[in-house]
């Protein structure tokens, strides 16, 4: 299984594009995420879904709107309160997982390979066969 983040945007209007990718592909809808990092002393959201292979296919796609999104876990701001309504539409629920911002990785690959460990380590996504 071939699993590879697809980043959108910064999460500005893209998480409309990431609501309707939930709603068109609601039969592939495998689980939803939502990274929490701190950065400089502000806590960032990227929010994040992860579909089913598409037939036969061994991909594994998860689309990802990357730390634009300010974080307060007492009050959320509108863009994901729009993305948990999309979610539960679905009839699913995210996951709310808190890891390191991409900043202190020297390229952007390294980051989404240790996303891809955290998933996987908790079964979040299967392993790689």
């Amino acid at each position: 299984m071939i699993q590879q983040f697809i980043e959108l945007g910064q999460g500005y209007g893209d998480i409309y594009e990431l609501c309707e990718l939930i709603k068109t592909n609601e039969h592939r809808f495998h689980n939803a995420f939502i990274f929490t990092a701190n950065h400089d002393g502000v806590s960032v959201a990227s929010l994040a879904v992860a579909f089913k292979p598409s037939g036969e296919s061994k991909f594994m796609p998860i689309y990802i709107c990357r730390e634009g999104i300010p974080y307060d876990e007492e009050k959320l701001s509108k863009r994901i309160e729009i993305f948990k309504h999309a979610i539960l539409h679905a009839g699913q629920r995210e996951n709310i997982l808190e890891i390191k911002h991409s900043s202190i990785f020297s390229e952007k690959n390294q980051f989404y390979q240790y996303l891809i460990g955290i998933l996987r380590l908790n079964h979040y996504i299967p392993p790689m066969q």
